[in-house]
């Protein structure tokens, strides 16, 4: 019966520790995880920007219409995208 308790014991350490594990990220990961979030928001916006300045030069008559419809666009596509990955990175 002891040996029973003292490996239970064992097992609920190595469970705490895979857990600890798992949770502690290194700072490093973190910057990437950061950094990936950012991208993930920022280049949508800057795409948009980028093809609505190209499309008023294309268009005339426009003004800046274009542009500033796909950087909005772009900021709803960017927090789509921080969305969905936050939420796949938790499963």
């Amino acid at each position: 019966m002891k040996e029973r308790e003292e490996l239970k014991k064992k097992v609920s350490r190595q469970v705490k520790r895979l857990d600890n594990a798992r949770r502690d990220t290194s700072v490093l990961a973190q910057m990437g995880y950061f950094g990936s979030v950012g991208l993930l928001f920022v280049l949508p916006v800057v795409g948009g920007a980028y093809f609505g300045a190209w499309l008023d030069e294309k268009l005339p008559g426009f003004s800046s219409s274009w542009t500033v419809s796909f950087i909005v666009l772009g900021v709803i596509v960017g927090a789509l995208n921080v969305y969905w990955f936050i939420r796949n990175m938790e499963d």
